[in-house]
């Protein structure tokens, strides 16, 4: 018996048609990033950033017991200037939301940081100033037109 490996015959490849050799993968990528608003990519951005520093503070619900305080600031340092710089971009209607975030991170941050952080010098606070914990306000419902006292 012999133990002979039998290849494949050699075959040149064809060579690309016209069409083929002008379509650059990269620039169907350009094109596609070229369509999407600033505000998109830059909301994405932010977005990655808040849900990877909610993983390091152990705020992922598949993963509770993950707590990486380093990473967390790291995270949260870069979400705030991001935030920082983007601003004039993004506008209120986007910032806000993504400021509000940002601001629950610092929170959370310094509820499972065991050494407290100076004021003014905790994650982000570079660029947001000193984050403290507010009472929440009360809302009450708005009185009835006919319950508005009157001057007369």
């Amino acid at each position: 018996m012999s133990d002979q490996v039998s290849t494949p015959p050699a075959t040149t490849p064809e060579p690309p048609t016209e069409e083929q050799s002008t379509v650059d993968p990269l620039s169907t990528v350009s094109r596609d990033i070229a369509e999407v608003p600033s505000v998109e990519i830059i909301s994405t951005a932010a977005l990655h950033l808040m849900s990877a520093a909610a993983v390091h503070l152990g705020l992922a619900e598949d993963l509770p017991e993950h707590r990486d305080l380093d990473e967390a600031r790291s995270l949260i340092d870069s979400l705030a200037g991001l935030l920082d710089a983007a601003a004039p971009s993004l506008g209120h209607h986007h910032a806000a939301p993504l400021r509000d975030g940002l601001r629950s991170l610092q929170l959370a941050f310094q509820e499972a940081s065991t050494i407290p952080d100076e004021p003014g010098t905790g994650p982000g606070e570079k660029y947001t100033g000193a984050v403290h914990p507010a009472a929440r306000p009360q809302y009450t419902r708005p009185l009835p037109v006919e319950d508005v006292p009157t001057d007369r």
